[in-house]
């Protein structure tokens, strides 16, 4: 049973798991699923390595972004990928959510994605703790799953 504070998502691709690695570890690739589907992502920047940071916007129909940054805490290749999730501003500072109108989200979360192979396809495991329960946990939930929907979509993209 997952903590209050734990949004535990799974989703199965009928993709091989390096394209998912390089969804998840190429800029190019992580711009075009970041963020929910009425959001794009037209910054990424993404140091690939242990100690390593992302920094990524998620852009909406008025121009308005909402920047991301974290620091990779643990990357097993194409197993496993542990990062911090943070708001942030364009330069990649840490920066409270009320910044973005959203109040109650802590300063720090943690993401981890798990990525396992099953008969050519992969399953990915995606757990997001920190967040508070309730409508915040309901928004990331919807955020995540439309995201990974626009990530499902890249995949096809990139297997041809």
């Amino acid at each position: 049973m997952p903590e209050q504070n734990e949004l535990v998502i799974t989703r199965t691709f009928n993709a091989p798991r390096e394209l998912v690695w390089q969804a998840w570890s190429q800029p190019e690739h992580f711009k075009k699923w970041w963020g929910p589907k009425e959001y794009t992502c037209p910054d990424a920047e993404i140091d690939f390595r242990v100690g390593g940071k992302f920094l990524a916007s998620m852009m909406d129909a008025e121009g308005k972004k909402i920047w991301s940054v974290g620091i990779y805490t643990e990357i097993t290749p194409k197993d496993k990928i542990v990062f911090t999730d943070c708001f942030a501003d364009e330069k990649g500072n840490v920066v409270s959510s009320e910044e973005y109108g959203m109040t109650g989200i802590p300063l720090e979360m943690k993401v981890t994605v798990l990525l396992e192979e099953e008969n050519s396809k992969t399953k990915m495991t995606i757990t997001h703790v920190g967040l508070p329960a309730g409508e915040h946990t309901e928004g990331a939930n919807i955020g995540w799953n439309t995201s990974i929907d626009k990530m499902e979509v890249s995949l096809k993209q990139m297997k041809n």
